[in-house]
């Protein structure tokens, strides 16, 4: 499988929400940087993080376009992420339903045909704006 065809299985597993799927496809060593926080290893530290975003959000990611570069190890993804903000999440604003429709994007390395990495981005400050209902 290429690096291609493993991060859009990945995503298809998240769109999916097979968890499962989605989490067989890390390296267990994999390293998280998620837009906010602390960096996490492990694929047991990233189905934690999973399993918080769950509760939290209710999300599918459209309008997905994923590029590899020549080496097929680096892999970049454009998508917007539909989401559902179903629970309150720590000191983030109050969860009340509300939906958003928000661009993010993430960088991944693949080796040996699971994800070694997995970086992703998004404009907190806009889904703040979005879920408080305020002009962004």
């Amino acid at each position: 499988m290429t690096a291609f065809d493993t991060v859009s299985s990945y995503y298809d597993a998240f769109n999916c929400k097979d968890w499962t799927a989605m989490l067989d496809l890390l390296h267990t060593d994999v390293r998280h940087d998620s837009n906010q926080g602390s960096t996490r290893i492990g694929k047991d530290a990233f189905a934690t993080f999973l399993q918080h975003m769950d509760d939290c959000y209710d999300e599918t990611l459209t309008d997905m376009v994923i590029m590899t570069e020549p080496t097929g190890t680096r892999v970049a993804c454009e998508f917007v992420v539909n989401g559902i903000y179903k629970k309150t999440d720590g000191d983030l604003p109050d969860a009340t339903g509300q939906t958003y429709v928000l661009p993010a994007g993430a960088f991944l390395e693949v080796a040996g045909g699971k994800i070694t990495r997995v970086t992703t981005y998004y404009n907190l400050p806009l889904w703040e704006s979005l879920v408080l209902g305020q002009p962004a």
